[in-house]
């Protein structure tokens, strides 16, 4: 079961700025830059068995994500890789939830943030099924979210940025205000996008399509479940979908780092299957999480 405690308030350790500390003393300024201004980003990756799946591919999208955001994580690939290593240890965890964050700390205050020491923290914990054991069973009830995905001109859609998930919290929160589990969101020219933390994937007369990932991100999980798929002889289909396709697909599936993949059994007026090609890649996908599956 997950740990319901606050996280604020939890035994272990957190890697902060180079070293463990004691989960309870991992602190920052109330003047943080990131908290007034989001100039943070952040990743999700998970544990399993001790080892964190697609750990490089994560450090340096952490990395990359702070360049689109005009600062400098300074740690390097291999260090944090180590670092999440470390934590996960000290934390006596096989499988777990990651979560690395890097931020702009509180010598500046303003819009401008030059001056600011950069901060990268590391916490783990374990985290089950994201939506339920049950939600892998029946499928996902998703809302139709009033908050759209922004043009890639508006903002760095590139960059797992903490700020570009605001509006994803605005639409779960009046999701399952409704009696929803999430929602699924549109991007600024109406086209179908992503849920509020995961990739959409859709199967129809045997093809697998998914939505361009020109203004989200093209998701670590995402793209192992493409070459997954592809290694099935699977043709994936990656092109702009509009809503009113979604009458004519069989199935619908979420894809992410915590979301892992996830069936949806509904999203608005649309009706979906769980269906066998949907179950088959959420297999193989944790096959290859815990190792299961030859490299051959």
């Amino acid at each position: 079961m997950t740990d319901q405690r606050s996280f604020d308030d939890r035994d272990g350790f957190i890697w902060f700025d180079g070293k463990l500390v004691p989960w309870r003393e991992a602190e920052v300024h109330v003047l943080t830059h990131a908290l007034h201004y989001a100039s943070s980003v952040f990743e999700g990756q998970r544990s399993y068995g001790g080892e964190i799946f697609r750990l490089s591919d994560h450090s340096r999208r952490l990395k990359r994500s702070a360049e689109l955001l005009g600062f400098e994580v300074p740690w390097s690939v291999e260090q944090i890789d180590e670092a999440c290593r470390e934590t996960l240890r000290a934390n006596n965890l096989e499988d777990a939830y990651l979560r690395p964050l890097a931020w702009r700390g509180s010598e500046q205050m303003g819009v401008s943030a030059q001056r600011s020491k950069i901060h990268l923290a590391i916490s783990a914990w374990y985290w089950g099924a994201y939506f339920g054991e049950e939600a892998i069973r029946k499928g996902l009830r998703l809302d139709i979210a009033k908050w759209r995905r922004p043009a890639p001109y508006t903002a760095p859609v590139e960059s797992k940025a903490a700020g570009l998930y605001m509006i994803c919290t605005l639409s779960r929160h009046e999701a399952q205000a409704k009696g929803y589990d999430d929602a699924l969101m549109f991007d600024w020219r109406g086209q179908v996008a992503e849920g509020t933390g995961a990739n959409a994937f859709f199967v129809k007369d045997g093809k697998l399509h998914t939505p361009t990932p020109d203004c989200f991100l093209n998701g670590i999980t995402r793209q192992t479940v493409i070459e997954l798929a592809q290694k099935r002889g699977i043709e994936v289909i990656e092109r702009a979908i509009w809503p009113e396709e979604l009458e004519g697909m069989e199935q619908f599936f979420l894809t992410g780092s915590a979301a892992e993949v996830t069936p949806v059994a509904e999203a608005g007026p649309w009706r979906f299957e769980v269906g066998e090609m949907t179950l088959q890649l959420r297999k193989d996908y944790l096959d290859l999480a815990h190792r299961r599956i030859s490299n051959s």
